[in-house]
């Protein structure tokens, strides 16, 4: 094999190694890329055993705090259209409330439970993830021209309602 030959095995090789690379990294990235699903969403897609993140506001009313000498607590998450109930075994932050902005971290399991291993509360009173504002405007619960959103309180409440 003459060294030509070889110099250009080994960029063959090398370009087959990084593309191989590249395309393993992006598919990696491609089932992560999602900051976090809503109720709605979640909903749809129905239990994967997979974990992912849940993201909504805590649904005023739901908070039960564990008693007992283990910490954790069960609440749901709401986007306005959907609720999801989460169950998680751990300190709550701070910040933690009804009303509040949050990403949880979990596994949505077939009995409809979502299992968390992460709570995080957004420190902005003013946080709304994307999907729920979204959500809000489409439901014609919140004009963003007429002011700041409704009350976490009163989204399912308006939904349960009949109309009249």
């Amino acid at each position: 094999m003459t060294r030509k030959k070889r110099r250009l095995l080994v960029l063959l090789v090398c370009g087959i190694g990084l593309g191989s690379a590249t395309a393993l990294t992006l598919s990696a990235f491609s089932d992560n890329l999602v900051f976090f699903v809503s109720p709605s969403s979640l909903a749809k897609m129905g239990p994967s055993g997979r974990q992912v993140r849940l993201g909504g506001l805590v649904e005023q009313g739901t908070v039960e705090k564990s008693s007992g000498g283990q910490a954790g607590a069960r609440f749901k998450v709401t986007d306005g259209n959907a609720s999801v109930l989460v169950t998680f075994k751990g300190i709550l932050p701070d910040l933690f409330r009804e009303g509040q902005g949050v990403v949880v971290l979990g596994v949505d399991q077939t009995d409809g439970v979502f299992r968390a291993s992460e709570v995080l509360a957004k420190h902005d009173e003013t946080y709304m993830p994307k999907e729920v504002a979204d959500a809000l405007k489409k439901s014609g619960r919140w004009n963003p021209a007429a002011g700041p959103p409704p009350p976490a309180s009163t989204w399912n409440q308006s939904a349960t309602k009949p109309p009249g």
